[in-house]
């Protein structure tokens, strides 16, 4: 895809993610709007994966270690043909199976259930030795939240990941710098994130503007040339992107827009759209 439809892919992410939010009438809409041009890159550029073969042996594997923002993952899935669009507006209803965090047995293209923060990347770091072991070519990817690396899990898998080289594994952390508390550094501090994934052997890579498609791109170019060590990408990103009244407001971490709400970010979500078609 080009940069012009990846950017015009990601808006319709952010579409799926508020409607489905505002459907459920709760979730985390702020760090799905602020990693969906991840999202949107992982899943149309990056990995390889086929939505008519979810369970193909050969295929990149994802897991979203900030499990709370599962409506992001869903909206990409979705928008990616996994399954139809119009069930996002089922998130968090009785009898959906689309819960409130990513449930591998139920949701097609899920990878691993996750939503305790810290676990995700386990799982991930996992997956990664078991391609290792058995000598498979797939990569694995993981989506960490700045907040989420508060977590003591999360180094202890770091760690052992640096240790056993795993060269297949990208952990990307969307540091949009808030968290449900408020600011990541006033919480408590993971500042300087990327020096701590390099004191465990990992190549980092810090990503000044993470809801660019062209440094997204290159970030995700310069960690498939890395030999013998994981990579980590450092997204510098702004939380509620895309909605004007969401963008780094720290109480849209976990609440879901009321319909005037709704029909405001629609409209702010819907100029995106108009200007990126005719750029």
């Amino acid at each position: 895809m080009t940069k012009k439809e990846l950017e015009i892919t990601a808006n319709e992410v952010r579409k799926g993610i508020v409607s489905a939010v505002h459907s459920a009438k709760a979730g985390h809409p702020g760090g799905s709007l602020s990693a969906a041009d991840i999202f949107t890159y992982l899943y149309f550029e990056e990995m390889n994966i086929d939505p008519k073969d979810p369970k193909k042996a050969d295929r990149d594997r994802f897991v979203l270690s900030k499990g709370h923002t599962a409506p992001g993952l869903y909206s990409v899935l979705a928008e990616r043909g996994y399954f139809p669009k119009e069930d996002l507006l089922t998130l968090r209803h009785l009898g959906s199976y689309l819960q409130g965090h990513p449930d591998m047995k139920h949701i097609p293209g899920v990878d691993m259930s996750s939503g305790s923060l810290g676990q995700g990347i386990s799982a991930a770091v996992g997956m990664a030795l078991s391609a290792k072991l058995s000598d498979d070519n797939y990569r694995v990817y993981t989506l960490l939240g700045d907040g989420e690396i508060q977590e003591g899990q999360v180094w202890e898998a770091c760690m052992f990941a640096g240790f056993r080289k795993l060269d297949n594994l990208v952990v990307i952390v969307d540091n949009n710098g808030l968290q449900i508390d408020g600011p990541v550094d006033e919480v408590c501090s993971p500042y300087p994130i990327g020096e701590k994934f390099k004191a465990f052997n990992f190549h980092v890579i810090e990503l000044k503007d993470g809801n660019d498609m062209d440094q997204i791109k290159a970030a995700f170019d310069e960690a498939k040339t890395v030999k013998g060590m994981p990579v980590a990408i450092v997204a510098h990103t702004v939380k509620g992107k895309g909605v004007s009244f969401m963008e780094n407001a720290v109480g849209w971490h976990g609440k879901a827009p009321n319909d005037e709400e709704y029909a405001t970010a629609m409209e702010d979500l819907k100029k995106v759209g108009d200007a990126l078609c005719q750029k």
